[in-house]
């Protein structure tokens, strides 16, 4: 984005010049904190490997903390790692385990509060509550770190990476899994997300809420509890992500609750109960997506106005489109689908009569679930094909009138 070269800028700059101070179990200086107490601004600490147990480190300085070969720095189930407040600080290279845990406070093994263009990176971190957490932070970077989880219970558990009413963060090249969500953001904006893995977490491999004007593009979201979640957010863009393995009776590659002019596009939605689910959506643009082997594809319910679906792909799914009333307000034209049998009598590409993707067994389990037993019997068949032939309980204007005959090359 537009920041990104004046971001780079102010990060690296106060991280150039300044002493080095070296911390490890046989030298002169051998605790963290002593060698943060020396250090002045501008100045660079090196840890060298072993296992410290500090209790919580705090650092205020414009400092940079290196740790050599991962040392070990131990909350012994005490206390947080480590505190972060200020401007201009890295901490690189540590790995940081057993934070406090608490289902009523946030600890965390990074807590990054009132802070600015602070970079935590390549650091590994297990069995935290919350893995790093951010709050009132701007132009803060977590990139390369390895948090690992082992959380049981929702109720019990804290988040990977937490940030709450900070902008201009930038989240890259993590993986996390065993946390309640894997990354969550709230009242978040003007922040990217890229190439981060989130799998194996207990509820979302990703949440927004109430967090505007933001990028998410390239990660891998996989086998969490219910997927991703966007809330009450408008103006995110999602992009070249992977969603794949969103299993289970409540579960969604993408879960969007009263979101407006926002972007899908680029992604792949792969083996998930529900690709994406669109509850008061308003103005989302969704092009040039894969939808393959999915239960259903895509349920946009009917309070959903003025989506534009198109030039998506759509293969292997049990549903490809689902509703939960009669009129439509979106649109659904030059999608790939392969459950059409039209023909193109002309050659140009496109079915000549028109496809109506919602089927009236779709239109009956979303009245009745159980009805889902039925699923590949011969009287749902034809009567999907009576319904398709004379349309009278699917929604008539949920048409694409422009199949393509092709899928796209996405």
């Amino acid at each position: 984005m537009r920041f990104i070269i004046l971001f780079i800028s102010l990060c690296i700059s106060p991280f150039i010049f300044g002493n080095i101070i070296i911390v490890g179990k046989d030298k002169p200086i051998n605790s963290i904190i002593k060698g943060i107490e020396l250090a002045k601004n501008g100045d660079t600490v090196k840890v060298f490997p072993g296992l410290y147990k500090e209790g919580r480190i705090t650092i205020t300085k414009s400092i940079t903390l290196i740790g050599i070969n991962y040392p070990v720095i131990d909350g012994e189930k005490k206390v947080e790692n480590m505190i972060l407040s200020g401007s201009d600080i890295k901490v690189q290279g540590f790995h940081f385990i057993d934070s406090k845990h608490s289902s009523s406070n946030d600890y965390s093994a990074i807590n990054i509060i009132d802070a600015t263009r602070v970079i935590v990176e390549n650091n590994k971190i297990t069995n935290a509550h919350f893995g790093i957490h951010l709050a009132n932070t701007t132009y803060c970077t977590i990139n390369g770190n390895t948090i690992l989880g082992q959380a049981v219970s929702e109720q019990s558990a804290g988040n990977g990476i937490h940030i709450w009413k900070s902008s201009y963060a930038f989240v890259t090249n993590n993986h996390i899994q065993g946390h309640r969500d894997g990354i969550y953001f709230e009242f978040v904006t003007e922040s990217e997300i890229r190439n981060n893995k989130s799998e194996n977490n207990i509820r979302y491999g990703l949440h927004f809420m109430f967090s505007h004007n933001n990028f998410y593009a390239y990660n891998i979201f996989r086998k969490n509890g219910a997927g991703v979640a966007v809330m009450y957010t408008h103006h995110v863009r999602m992009e070249n992500n992977v969603f794949e393995e969103n299993w289970g009776t409540a579960s969604y590659a993408i879960l969007l609750k009263d979101i407006t002019d926002s972007k899908i596009a680029n992604n792949k939605f792969i083996s998930n109960t529900v690709g994406i689910f669109m509850e008061g959506c308003n103005r989302i643009a969704v092009n040039k997506n894969l939808f393959n082997k999915n239960g259903w594809a895509m349920k946009v319910q009917a309070n959903c106005v003025d989506n534009v679906i198109t030039n998506n792909n759509f293969k292997g799914n049990t549903f490809d489109i689902a509703t939960n009333g009669t009129m439509v307000s979106s649109s659904f034209d030059n999608n790939y689908w392969d459950k059409y049998d039209g023909y193109d009598m002309n050659k140009d590409g496109i079915g000549d009569i028109t496809y109506h993707p919602v089927s009236m067994y779709s239109m009956i389990i979303e009245q009745n679930p159980t009805a889902l037993i039925l699923l590949r019997s011969f009287m749902v068949t034809l009567l999907d094909k009576a319904e398709k032939a004379i349309p009278s309980l699917t929604p008539e204007n949920l048409v694409d009138k422009k199949p393509k005959m092709k899928p796209f090359k996405l």
